[in-house]
């Protein structure tokens, strides 16, 4: 199944009961990155764990794919405020201890 942490596609749609179609969509919106070697189509095995997020949304929420693709933009800004957030209170912490 796994090439250099590579998963097929066509298992991915076998494994998560989902069309080429979703999957094609996600990428085109940047949220999945599918690597084409010699015809067969592949995703990075770190972004199946995002892949089941986004396909929750859509099998479980019933929510389409610009609702997903509003969804994750929304997560990865709240994920980066957070990042930012504690970046600006270790600073504060290094600035009250001196």
């Amino acid at each position: 199944m796994k090439t250099n942490n590579l998963v097929r596609i066509d298992q991915v749609i076998t494994h998560y009961h989902v069309d080429a179609s979703f999957i094609q969509s996600l990428s085109e919106l940047g949220h999945v990155a599918l690597i084409v070697e010699r015809d067969e189509s592949y995703i990075l095995e770190e972004h199946l764990k995002s892949l089941e997020s986004l396909l929750s949304f859509h099998t479980d929420l019933e929510i389409n794919i610009e609702g997903i693709d509003a969804i994750a933009h929304l997560l990865k800004k709240i994920e980066d405020l957070q990042t930012e957030l504690l970046a600006a209170k270790n600073k504060l912490r290094v600035y009250v201890n001196n």
